[in-house]
């Protein structure tokens, strides 16, 4: 946290044998749960940044991501493919929020 931002690493799933959805749906419980902890939710995302092992992974993920965010305050996103450190993460989730 800096003043009134929460800044969240990279978050990745801890069950790495879930497929995209799962795993996509574990990340985004730990974002949340990561900023009701610092005072935040997940309508005050400001930004979000996503890497995918695959992109042919974007559209699944993406349904989980829609079903999850807030649709009235949607954060400035990108979604890019890359490599992880553990070749078992199918996605990692980055995200700014204000406080």
């Amino acid at each position: 946290m800096s003043g009134d931002t929460v800044y969240l690493a990279g978050v990745v799933a801890k069950s790495l044998d879930k497929d995209i959805k799962g795993q996509t749906k574990e990340v985004l419980d730990e974002i949340e749960r990561l900023l009701a902890k610092c005072g935040s939710s997940k309508s005050k995302l400001l930004s979000a940044q996503i890497w995918v092992t695959d992109i042919r992974n974007r559209t699944p993920m993406n349904e989980v991501w829609t079903g999850w965010v807030d649709p009235s305050n949607m954060p400035a996103r990108a979604c890019i493919e890359s490599r992880l450190a553990d070749p078992r993460a199918l996605v990692e989730i980055m995200v700014i929020a204000a406080k």
